[in-house]
């Protein structure tokens, strides 16, 4: 199979005609696995966003299965620069996805258990530029492992970030400080995790002229348990500019801060 750029250049050589080009990409659309899956792979070259499988739901056959042929794939292509990602990696998962990977010596791998992130990309693909910046905020420690899953993705994807956790309405003063070195970071966005009834979205969007990502997390008691009041308390919030994921949606958050920051890095900031 061939890649989009060897397509193009194909065609402005005059080697192919335009018709057959357009066959030709959409043919590489969509990879389909044994009719267990059907890989997005030109993803990020439509969105900027790339390949994210979720592994949590899929058995040890099928996430080997998959990362087999997006790893043989990603090593043919010498044009494609961007990370491969599988996120919510169980723990019997974890090997044999290195292993299926570790075939492709073109590749790199890279491993966050915090987060619950396996990401693979070529040996020789270049350092990410700046794409933007994002401050990231954990209201108490135990909404820490959803925040993690956007920091990682942030990184991959060539975000800066700043990051401070338990700074929670509980004690409301600690977020004096981390605003002050926001305001100094200068972020395009800021995701904020939080459980509970979720307040500190609302409380940091009252306080900043940038778009806030609230991610609620699955930590409470009672009627809250689950993420359920903090995903309610978010979207109820008084304060306007927050755009809401779903309960633990580390990677949601993280992808939507991801377009905006690296929308914003494209143009010069006054």
């Amino acid at each position: 199979m061939q890649s989009v750029a060897e397509i193009l250049n194909l065609v402005k050589e005059g080697k192919l005609s335009t018709k057959k080009a357009e066959a030709l990409l959409k043919l590489d659309a969509l990879v389909v696995i044994d009719e267990i899956a059907k890989l997005d792979y030109n993803r990020f070259t439509r969105r900027g966003v790339p390949e994210i499988i979720y592994a949590e739901a899929k058995s040890v056959a099928q996430i080997t299965a998959i990362v087999k042929v997006l790893a043989r794939k990603l090593s043919r292509e010498k044009a494609r620069q961007e990370p491969a990602i599988i996120s919510k990696v169980r723990k019997d998962q974890v090997d044999p996805v290195k292993r299926a990977i570790g075939e492709f010596s073109a590749l790199q791998l890279q491993y966050f258990p915090e987060a619950r992130i396996i990401a693979f990309i070529r040996k020789d693909a270049g350092k990410n530029k700046n794409k933007g910046r994002v401050a990231l905020l954990a209201a108490g420690t135990s909404d820490i492992p959803a925040l993690n899953e956007s920091e990682v993705l942030l990184h991959l994807l060539g975000c800066q970030t700043i990051r401070f956790n338990d700074v929670g309405v509980g004690a409301l003063h600690r977020l004096i400080e981390p605003l002050r070195k926001i305001y100094e970071f200068d972020p395009d966005a800021i995701i904020v995790a939080a459980g509970m009834e979720a307040a500190l979205p609302s409380v940091v969007a009252g306080l900043s002229s940038v778009p806030v990502v609230g991610l609620p997390v699955s930590v409470g008691f009672g009627y809250g348990r689950g993420g359920e009041s903090a995903l309610m308390g978010m979207l109820q919030a008084c304060s306007l500019g927050i755009a809401v994921v779903n309960i633990d949606g580390g990677v949601a958050a993280g992808i939507i801060a991801w377009l905006i920051a690296s929308r914003a890095s494209k143009s010069p900031k006054d």
